[in-house]
Formats: structure tokens, sequence, C-alpha cells
């Protein structure tokens, strides 16, 4: 972060080239200039952030706030969640978020993660059991969706009825769709956790959600709008990032045959493999958007107090600055430092989770389907059509 210059001019952006190859689109913005003026996810003015060093610094600052308090008058809209809901991390500052984050950190430590490891696995391999025998399905309906909402529902114990209902409100929420208004999904959501902590209330069992309801009654330390909202973005999160994980990386070694060749041939690679395949296409085109709290410059320019900050990560993990040729996938490529997951204190919770589900997925995935090709041609996939996300909505294979 450096001098002063004056403010960029609004950068044009095409939302349907966005949505189509946001790559090309942040490199181009990323490489025209670090800061620029653009229209937000909401249709109202943000700055968008594209080179590595200043959306990681950026990342790590105190001064860029997520509590929508500090957005100007005005300014960002944003989805609109009742206080039920909206009480959760990803609108909160230290000390609220320090004292709400410690509450349920240790459910999702390495050690206590690495416990669900053959759960998990039993899980994908009972999903592949469904799929092997019919030689083609979707990838994203069969494999890639339920293996994330099953294990953060059985950590949380949400039984198996209420777990299509739930991702259908949560997808009305991400993606807009005259079919399933996002208010009538607000609404579903807060009776199904109103009687989610009901049940558990009376019949607390060894689960999460019923430690977690625990500490709101026993010790009086999350308010109930905190409790519902924990709640709502352990289940959103925990399954939402990791899905599109899992189907990106699968079509990204599908498309790049020598990096899944030599991922067969050493299996033992996956764990680097999967950090090189969240920088490579992650689940999040930007970070959650930010407020300065106080003037602040990025890349020589001021950005005012309160307006909205996205910070991008596209553009951060093709930048060649950090990471050489990269728009080059590459499973042998030292990828630590990539911003898929956060960093600093807002570095996602669940990141050993959705790494170890992530494993999982494609090393059953490989080892149970071998001859996995593309069933359609590349041209006819149909992305999420939202730039919060990056996602397919279906991946249909053959093997």
């Amino acid at each position: 972060m450096d001098a002063s210059t004056t403010p960029p001019a609004p950068a044009a952006v095409d939302p349907a080239e966005l949505l189509a190859d946001p790559y090309a689109v942040h490199a181009r913005l990323r490489e025209t200039g670090p800061v620029h003026r653009v229209a937000g996810t909401d249709g109202l003015p943000a700055w968008l952030v594209t080179r590595y060093e200043d959306v990681r610094q950026a990342l790590a600052d105190p001064r860029f706030s997520l509590d929508k308090a500090h957005a100007k008058p005005g300014g960002y809209r944003g989805l609109a969640l009742p206080p039920a809901l909206d009480a959760n991390l990803l609108n909160m500052d230290p000390p609220d978020h320090t004292r709400v984050r410690r509450l349920v950190s240790q459910a999702f430590t390495p050690r206590r993660i690495a416990l669900l490891r053959e759960p998990v696995r039993r899980t994908a391999d009972a999903l592949l059991d469904a799929v092997e025998p019919l030689g083609r399905t979707d990838l994203i309906a069969g494999y890639a969706a339920p293996l994330p909402i099953t294990v953060i529902c059985e950590l949380l114990g949400v039984a198996e009825e209420d777990r299509p209902d739930f991702r259908g409100w949560t997808d009305a929420l991400v993606v807009p769709d005259p079919a399933r208004p996002a208010k009538e999904a607000v609404k579903a959501l807060l009776a199904f956790f109103a009687r989610l902590l009901a049940g558990k209330r009376a019949e607390p069992a060894d689960d999460l959600l019923s430690a977690m309801i625990a500490v709101r009654d026993e010790e009086d330390r999350l308010s109930e709008d905190e409790l519902m909202s924990l709640t709502f973005l352990i289940l959103f999160a925990g399954y939402e990032n990791t899905v599109h994980l899992i189907g990106n990386a699968t079509l990204a070694l599908l498309l790049n045959p020598s990096q899944l060749a030599a991922l067969r041939a050493d299996p033992a690679r996956i764990g680097p493999a999967v950090e090189e395949l969240a920088r490579y296409d992650g689940p999040a085109p930007l970070a959650i958007r930010r407020f300065p709290t106080e003037d602040v410059t990025i890349g020589g320019v001021t950005v005012p107090a309160g307006e909205t900050v996205l910070l991008s990560l596209a553009a951060a993990h093709r930048d060649p600055r950090r990471f050489p040729e990269p728009d080059r996938l590459d499973i042998g490529r030292d990828a630590t430092g990539h911003l898929a997951l956060g960093h600093g204190i807002h570095y996602c919770l669940g990141a050993p989770l959705a790494r170890l589900e992530t494993e999982i997925a494609l090393a059953a995935l490989l080892e149970r389907l071998p001859g996995l090709e593309l069933d359609v041609p590349v041209g006819e996939l149909r992305w999420r059509p939202s730039m919060r996300t990056r996602g397919l909505l279906g991946l249909p294979v053959r093997y």
C-alpha cells in the first residue's frame, strides 16, 4: 500500500463476460491497475482490489471491517437477512467475532477433523456405490453436493429428512430465482432453525449443535440471534464452498489430463494438489465485502471510509507476481499462500474440514471411477449465475 493518487475512473465490467470467464475479466483489471471502481454484487459502486499482495494485506488489515454498521448511508445493501440469521461471523469484528469464533473453533481443529476421515470416506464410498454401476452421472447432484451436506449435517446433528429442503432454501439465497423467492426462503429457514433448536433443547445429543445450545443456555455467552445465525453459517458454509471446490477441482483435472494422470500415478500427492486446485479455480471469486473504518490507501488509490471494498481472489490467484505461469494447473506447484480459504482473523473456520472432504472426494473418485471423462462438450457446461460463487450447476461425466 503506497502513496495516494486520484481515484480511477469506473471500470467497464460486462456482467455476462464476468460470469462466462471471470479469470479473463479479473486479469484484464489486474494488469490495468491495482484498484478499480466497479458496480458491486448489489449494483452499487464498490472498489475492486486485484493484485495478490494488496488483497492479502487487506484481508488481514483491521481497518477493513466486516460489520455493515460501518457502511456509509446509501451504500452497500447486500442480501437482506433478519437479525436471527445475520448475526454471524461474516458480519462481525472483534471483540464479538473473537468471542463467537472461540466458542466453536474447538470443533474444527485439525485433530478433531482428522477423526472424521473414516466417516467421510464411508460417505464417499456409499455415494459412489450408487453411481458406479450407471456408467455415467452428474457428479454435482450425485456426489459433490450430497457429500459435504451429509458430513456437516451429521456433525451438527441435522436429521436426514431435513437436508434436501435446507439445500434448496440456501440455493435460493445465493442464486436469485423467481420460482424460489429469497424472501420465502428466509421465512422457511427461520422456521427450520427454530424447530431444529427447539428439538435439540428438548433432546440434547452428542453433536455440535447441542454443545452450542449449552453454551447459549448455561453460560449465556451467545445471544439467541448469534446462536441461530452461527448454526445457519456453519450449515451454509459447511457445504456450499466444498461442493464447488470438489466440482471445480474435478473439472480442472478432466481438462488437464497430464495432471490427472500424475495424480492417479501418485495418489500421495493429493494434499498439495488440493491446494493448487483451490488456487486455480476456487469456489469464491471475491472475498466477503469489507468497509474501511477510515480512509485507506490501497495500491496508490485512497478508498474513503465506509465505501464497499471487494477483494478479488480470482485476480490474486492468477497474479504472475506471486504465482509463475498462473493460468497453468500444476499439482506440483507450491500453492501455499493461496487465499481461497481466507487470511487473517477471518480465515475459514472450516478450512481443515473442507480440505479433508476435498482430498477424500477426489481420491475416492479417481480410485473408483477409472476412465473418468466429461460426457458433454466443455462449452455446454453451465455455471451458477452468481458473482459471489464459482460453481457448476452440473458436471455430466462417463466412466
